[in-house]
């Protein structure tokens, strides 16, 4: 396999406890589909449906698939600032250089304001709880009237 960058063969490297293939120049990184997700849930336990639409919409570029030489597509992360690129055919995704720390940065990010999200749910629900339970509303009945 070629970079898309520099056209050197990719090598193998582990990169967060994942091997993945890597240039020897750019530092740039071909991850298959599988290995980001792997990347992600390093970071991330709330599941697939909860990371949010991967690919929300892509534009054409020059470099080719490393795999299939294919037009890879750039597409902007998860609504993030991170831009990265894949390949339409679905063999993987290329992250420049230590994009694939600022993945997991994202993904600690997002996992800490779900934990946040679910403890306020939860507050909230044991507010209506309270609110319901018949001690408040006998109160609230004696004195208005």
């Amino acid at each position: 396999m070629k970079c898309p960058n520099c056209n050197l063969d990719l090598v193998s490297a582990v990169r967060h406890k994942i091997v993945v293939q890597s240039c020897p120049s750019c530092k740039g990184m071909w991850f298959q589909r599988q290995e980001l997700e792997e990347l992600e849930d390093e970071a991330f336990d709330f599941g697939e449906h909860d990371k949010g639409t991967l690919v929300p919409s892509s534009v054409p570029t020059a470099s080719k698939c490393p795999e299939c030489g294919a037009p890879l597509r750039r597409f902007q992360y998860r609504f993030y600032d991170l831009q990265m690129e894949f390949c339409e055919n679905q063999h993987g995704y290329w992250l420049e250089n230590d994009e694939d720390t600022r993945v997991l940065e994202l993904m600690r990010q997002e996992e800490k304001d779900m934990q946040r999200t679910l403890r306020v749910d939860d507050r909230w629900a044991a507010t209506l709880r309270r609110m319901r339970s018949g001690s408040l509303l006998e109160r609230l009945r004696e004195r208005f009237h």
